[in-house]
């Protein structure tokens, strides 16, 4: 079976490093959604004014096709999803796409994000991250976990838990 998955998170949170080593563990596609943006998203919060929603639509109907699109081995995409809505959105175009939410401590947040020079997201904008974050909710397909572990043991944790999800052929279990 061939999975569409959006490793999801505030800034920092691991998304594109522990995606990236997730999709080859599964022999997948690996897509950072930050690559998806239009240039005006980008402009707007690399001069650290954040996103809204208007401005996320376009991005999220991207997001939501590159999923869609998977042809067979496997997709995983690094995307941040911070609300039910914008997930909502994302499976409205990718119905059965599952969802893996990074956790991780404010104060390692911010590190990371001080560690990234030339990143157009700047750490000023975390604080409005972690106030929109909202976890994965009971009826949402997928999982959320800490990432402070380290990436290959945060991939091996990933992967025993999807193969869990994979082998319950409804695929309605909750997160856990």
């Amino acid at each position: 079976m061939s999975w569409a998955i959006v490793v999801m998170g505030v800034s920092g949170a691991g998304k594109s490093t522990v995606g990236a080593a997730l999709a080859a563990r599964i022999g997948a596609a690996f897509i950072d959604a930050d690559s998806l943006h239009p240039p005006a998203n980008v402009q707007k919060m690399a001069a650290g004014t954040p996103l809204t929603d208007e401005d996320r639509w376009p991005w999220l109907q991207l997001v939501g096709a590159a999923l869609a699109a998977e042809s067979g081995s496997g997709i995983v995409v690094a995307c941040s999803a911070l609300k039910r809505v914008y997930r909502d959105a994302i499976r409205a175009v990718a119905p059965s796409t599952a969802f893996v939410l990074l956790n991780v401590a404010t104060p390692v947040l911010r590190v990371r994000m001080t560690l990234r020079p030339g990143h157009f997201m700047p750490a000023s904008l975390l604080t409005s991250q972690l106030e929109t974050l909202e976890p994965l909710q009971q009826d949402e397909i997928g999982l959320a976990m800490n990432s402070d572990e380290g990436v290959e043991a945060t991939v091996e944790r990933i992967s025993v838990q999807l193969s869990s999800l994979q082998s319950d052929s409804s695929r309605t279990q909750p997160h856990r």
